[in-house]
């Protein structure tokens, strides 16, 4: 399956601002997004100048999807699901994007990035409710704990991540124990705890057109 294989930072630059690809380096003074934030990517960059409504709803899609590490059809999946289901679609989309295991591992602080975090979950490091679970993509229920598979738990990448526990907000539907190496889901995530700066609606916009 195609994969982005370019510097992300790119990315965090085209969408014109931080959207934390790279773990840990995001926090510190390298950070490239913070040196170069004004330029947009390309031989010949140019300054940002007006965008037409298409072309907002356009970015907001696709800073959903690079956040997540998501392809087109994938993410196009997730609101036609969201589209069926009881509620609003916007919030019914991101409930499921943040459902997703890699996300519920990078929420726990078990991996520095997403893109970390979906790799260890094919390399099959974790565990859902004691059973390997090396599908990125598996959607994590209210009840389930995630677990670091007792092999993986002396892995120098498990305590690199947990070091950046103090500094990362532990969001309020999850639960975390350390010694345990394991977390818990203990609702499902509502809009407020997601947070983020993804504008859900202009999302729909798009794909309503």
């Amino acid at each position: 399956m195609a994969r982005y294989h370019d510097a992300v930072c790119r990315q965090c630059r085209r969408e014109g601002e931080k959207l934390f690809l790279k773990g840990e380096r995001c926090y510190t003074e390298k950070c490239t997004y913070e040196r170069r934030k004004d330029q947009i990517p390309g031989m010949h960059w140019q300054r940002r100048g007006k965008t037409s409504d298409y072309g907002i709803q356009l970015r907001e899609k696709q800073k959903a999807k690079r956040i997540y590490g998501l392809l087109e059809q994938q993410f196009r999946t997730y609101f036609q699901r969201a589209e069926r289901m009881k509620g609003i679609t916007g919030e019914n989309l991101l409930v499921m994007l943040e459902r997703r295991l890699d996300n519920v591992v990078f929420r726990l602080c078990f991996a520095s990035s997403r893109k970390e975090a979906r790799v260890l979950v094919r390399h099959g490091h974790f565990a859902v409710n004691g059973r390997k679970v090396n599908i990125p993509s598996f959607q994590i229920k209210p009840g389930d704990t995630v677990s670091v598979k007792e092999k993986s738990r002396k892995a120098e990448w498990v305590k690199l991540s947990l070091e950046t526990l103090p500094r990362r907000p532990m969001p309020g539907w999850l639960e975390i124990n350390p010694d345990k190496f394991e977390g818990m889901i203990k609702a499902l995530p509502t809009r407020e705890e997601i947070g983020g700066t993804i504008n859900e609606q202009l999302i729909i916009e798009l794909y309503s057109k």
